[in-house]
């Protein structure tokens, strides 16, 4: 775990709501990363924007630091690749084109998986959206929350291993844009694009020097290097990528509330990055911490 200075600023940009796929209310989560010591979070829910509104509302009543964001659902070299894409304009038409069509697509599969499931296990659609009352965007953590309730599997990483592996048979492919776009979208609404997570994607080794050099020059800005799913390994090499292209390293949790075991500020991210992305970003404003 990365560990931060009593005297230094916390921050954790990967946070998640049940605007996507998280638990907690927009508002609720201010509070938690309040409670867990931390001075700034990022907004980050799949492919919506809808949390922005209460969270940036309870920021400011409650002095917390927030950077409004998106993590964009893209495809890499064939691989389902997740951006996070910071100050953001909410309403660029290029971008809200493309989320609600990545939504249609998302819960259009998401049925579809459901649809198998079904042949096998007493699960339903509306068992599904039982568990996704406030999600704009309804995917596969919804449907492992369904299984969890039918007591099917004790909790969502169980879920995940079995049935929801795509080696079990019924998760289906989706379609989603090219990262090199997805990137592009995102800077021409003003926004700061980071990749998530990159020990995700076929074990850390998607991201070559050369890929990852056509990512830069189509406009991305930074790499999300401290994060549970990136081993130490991994980390330095991407540490050693980033500075040869003078990329944004960030460290974040991926915080999704009780659907998964991450913590708030598990990992964290550097007062200086956080300060590139700020001066980088121009599609939304950020909330700044009570007396900064």
């Amino acid at each position: 775990m990365t560990t931060t200075a009593p005297d230094e600023t916390a921050i954790d940009l990967h946070t998640h709501t049940r605007a996507s796929d998280g638990t907690d209310a927009p508002a609720e989560l201010v509070t938690l990363a309040l409670e867990a010591g931390l001075d700034w979070i990022g907004l980050t829910d799949h492919d919506t924007t809808a949390g922005w509104a209460e969270a940036i509302a309870a920021a400011r009543r409650t002095g917390l630091g927030l950077v409004p964001g998106m993590e964009l659902s893209t495809r890499l070299e064939g691989c389902s690749v997740h951006l996070l894409a910071y100050l953001i304009d909410p309403d660029d038409r290029a971008l809200t084109e493309t989320t609600a069509e990545l939504r249609d697509v998302r819960e259009n599969r998401a049925r579809r998986i459901v649809d198998a499931l079904a042949r096998d296990f007493p699960i339903t659609w509306d068992d599904v959206l039982a568990q996704s009352a406030d999600a704009r965007t309804v995917g596969r953590p919804h449907i492992a929350d369904a299984l969890v309730a039918a007591g099917i599997v004790p909790d969502r990483s169980t879920a995940f291993q079995r049935m929801l592996h795509p080696r079990a048979g019924y998760v289906l492919p989706y379609h989603a844009p090219d990262a090199l776009q997805a990137v592009g979208l995102v800077r021409d609404a003003g926004g700061v694009p980071v990749i998530a997570h990159p020990g995700a994607y076929r074990h850390g080794t998607l991201l070559t020097d050369a890929l990852l050099r056509r990512l830069v020059d189509a406009g991305l800005v930074g790499v999300e290097v401290d994060h549970r799913l990136d081993p130490p390994a991994l980390r330095r090499t991407l540490r050693a990528q980033a500075a040869a292209l003078e990329l944004v390293t960030t460290g974040s949790s991926d915080y999704h509330g009780t659907g998964k075991p991450n913590r708030l500020g598990e990992f964290r991210t550097s007062p200086e990055a956080l300060e590139r992305i700020l001066a980088i970003g121009t599609g939304s404003v950020p909330v700044r911490p009570a007396g900064r």
